[in-house]
């Protein structure tokens, strides 16, 4: 019964790690991406499409890893544009307070 269980959860880890590495394929996604779009961790992205798809799908897993490699290779972009973004917002609503005051000190005096 127990070697039944066992086999039984090998296969659907296959099928979760074939299925990890075929969104990632597709949408181009992050580990992160991935993650969030399966509702399984960081890690669990990585060592499905690390260890298991290299073991039961060798070309799925050379496809995987040609977009992981291009996303790693642009994270430090991706990386000075959120920081850049976030720095606009915040100035835009430092900007807006700025104005929503003056407004409230002229409608005082």
């Amino acid at each position: 019964m127990r070697g039944n269980w066992h086999g039984e959860e090998l296969q659907e880890e296959e099928c979760r790690a074939e299925a990890l590495g075929e969104y990632i394929v597709s949408h181009r996604a992050t580990v992160r991406m991935a993650a969030a779009a399966t509702g399984v961790s960081k890690s669990t992205v990585h060592k499905e499409v690390n260890r298991r798809l290299r073991e039961i799908n060798y070309g799925l897993y050379l496809r995987v890893r040609e977009v992981l490699d291009l996303n790693k290779s642009e994270r430090h972009i991706r990386g000075g544009n959120a920081t850049r973004e976030k720095y606009r917002r915040l100035s835009g609503e430092n900007k807006r307070l700025s104005t929503q005051k003056k407004v409230a000190d002229k409608s005082e005096g």
